[in-house]
């Protein structure tokens, strides 16, 4: 494994890690969400220019464009949330008192 293919890794499991074990904040999860957005969006882009083809050059973008509509879609449920509870922590939420 290479260090780039290493540092890649690291940072998505890392993100993945900080969403399972440190799940207090909505802020924080959405964070660790995008962390892991943006090392699948590196590592996709790099093995595009690696393998130079152009059929697969959109897939970068694409993936990106999902990222963002993700990041706007999690930041109005944050507000949306902050308004209703008065908090964005995660043990406050119950779905049964809808």
């Amino acid at each position: 494994m290479t260090p780039v293919h290493f540092s890649f890794s690291s940072a998505f499991m890392l993100g993945l890690m900080g969403l399972t074990f440190h799940r207090t904040h909505l802020l924080s999860a959405l964070l660790c969400l995008e962390g892991m957005m943006l090392s699948l969006f590196i590592a996709l882009a790099l093995w595009a220019l690696q393998f130079e083809t152009t059929g697969f050059s959109a897939a970068p973008m694409l993936l990106l464009a999902f990222s963002a509509c993700e990041a706007s879609a999690g930041l109005a449920l944050l507000v949306a949330t902050a308004r209703t509870h008065g908090t964005d922590r995660l043990q406050n939420l119950n779905l049964l008192q809808c």
